[in-house]
């Protein structure tokens, strides 16, 4: 049996643009604080079985903590510390490939963001780990995918009943991640990883309710570049477990069939250490609303907006560039520049029933809405590889332009309203040590 795992803590100074302050958290669930049990014994020649116990503990949740909430609980924990983040028995051949049965990663977990080989991928990637439950301040920053009950669409000339963003929900990723990595968190499924041929291998699984990926990945060096790609594609139809949301005390439950595309790729030249990686993904979800029901102008006659369906298109871009060089005893130096840009439009139509001294009833209605996110950031990493550790400071800002518009088919536009939205940005020092 093999005993491995790491240790990682951030100390992040941050400003919302409305209050500031410094929280000492974990790296994020899936990232954070584990330990890993690994064992396999030989059937035969060319044959073996095994299993694997991932425990996560985390001890202060950056996916969780926010301005309201300094100590975050593990987003998979159930409201607790500690996790389980694969579990899962597997039967290798080594001509064959290799098929596993449990809680584990499904062949597209994390398939963009792992070619990264740069030595900054933990603490610069495409998902946000430290600022997923932080609220975007300001006006009009309106999460559609998050209402609330008893308050409605419409109200004195704005619009309410649905939960301020945040900025880890643009992009809308379900089943984890946030902005990037969408359905990102460890499931039950059935996996299949092939061998790898000429630096080529491929993956796929199938999940509960129902969840099907598939991934191929590429890694080799060629005249003086290291270069690695990979790719994967993901689908749920069904309304899955960790992608039927529903938003809390509201009365809108959507069930998105979901979509996702990522790729990635990594180049770097040996001899200078200069590198470049980038990644793109596409996320796509059909969401059924419901019925959304407001009050007009805070007189008690109700516009319903009923039978509501629509669809979420997101795309999001990261690239990162860098130097990678040795230029001290502890072990390799990392500066990197980054920049992320994700780009969301929601889209959803149903008939209003009664809208007072609006349309008519039975007119048809529309509601949408369109966020642009912009993060950029610096930082850099020191190696120390006789304690396999890892320490960096970094800084992020980040960004946001977002509109939200209802309309009626033949009663003209109900209203606009332009976000208009805080900046985020921090300084985050951190470490990461493994065993």
């Amino acid at each position: 049996m093999t005993v491995s795992g790491w240790v990682g803590q951030q100390i992040s100074f941050w400003d919302d643009g409305v209050e500031s302050n410094s929280y000492v958290h974990d790296l994020g669930s899936t990232l954070g604080s584990h330990v890993k049990f690994t064992g396999s014994a030989q059937i035969s020649s060319g044959w073996s079985a095994g299993y694997v116990l991932h425990i996560e503990a985390i001890s202060n949740d950056s996916l969780t903590m926010n301005a309201d909430t300094p100590v975050g609980p593990g987003a998979l924990a159930g409201g607790g510390n500690v996790q389980t983040l694969q579990s899962y028995w597997f039967v290798k051949s080594d001509h064959l490939g290799k098929v596993g049965v449990g809680k584990q990663s499904q062949a597209s977990d994390n398939t963009a963001i792992l070619v990264d080989g740069s030595g900054s991928l933990v603490p610069a990637n495409w998902v946000a780990f430290d600022v997923n439950s932080f609220a975007v301040r300001g006006t009009g920053a309106l999460n559609l995918l998050s209402p609330t009950r008893g308050t409605g669409f419409l109200n004195n000339g704005e619009i309410t009943g649905f939960a301020g963003k945040t900025w880890g929900s643009i992009g809308s990723c379900y089943g984890g991640g946030a902005w990037g990595d969408c359905n990102g968190a460890t499931q039950n499924v059935v996996r299949y990883d092939s061998p790898t041929f000429g630096g080529f291998s491929v993956s796929a699984s199938w999940g509960e309710d129902d969840m099907w990926d598939v991934a191929a990945r590429y890694a080799g060096e060629h005249h003086g570049f290291k270069f690695a790609a990979a790719a994967a594609y993901n689908e749920i139809t069904g309304g899955g477990v960790n992608n039927t949301y529903a938003g809390g005390q509201g009365n809108i439950v959507p069930q998105p069939d979901v979509e996702y595309f990522q790729v990635g790729a990594y180049l770097q030249h040996v001899a200078t250490g200069l590198f470049v990686y980038g990644a793109y993904g596409n996320n796509q979800l059909d969401v059924a609303w419901g019925d959304i029901d407001g009050n007009v102008y805070g007189d008690g006659r109700t516009a319903d907006l009923e039978n509501v369906n629509g669809d979420v298109e997101a795309d999001n871009f990261y690239i990162k560039a860098g130097l990678r060089s040795k230029w001290n005893h502890l072990g390799a130096t990392v500066f990197y520049g980054e920049y992320l840009n994700n780009q969301a439009d929601t889209r959803g139509s149903g008939s209003f029933a009664d809208l007072g001294n609006g349309p008519d009833g039975g007119t048809l209605g529309t509601v949408s809405q369109s966020d642009d996110l912009e993060v950029w950031g610096l930082g850099i990493v020191q190696e120390v590889d006789a304690a396999a550790m890892s320490v960096w400071v970094k800084y992020r800002h980040l960004s946001l332009d977002t509109a939200t518009s209802i309309d009626a088919v033949d009663g003209g536009n109900l209203l606009n309203v332009q976000g208009n939205t805080e900046d985020f940005q921090y300084v985050g020092v951190g470490g990461l040590i493994n065993f």
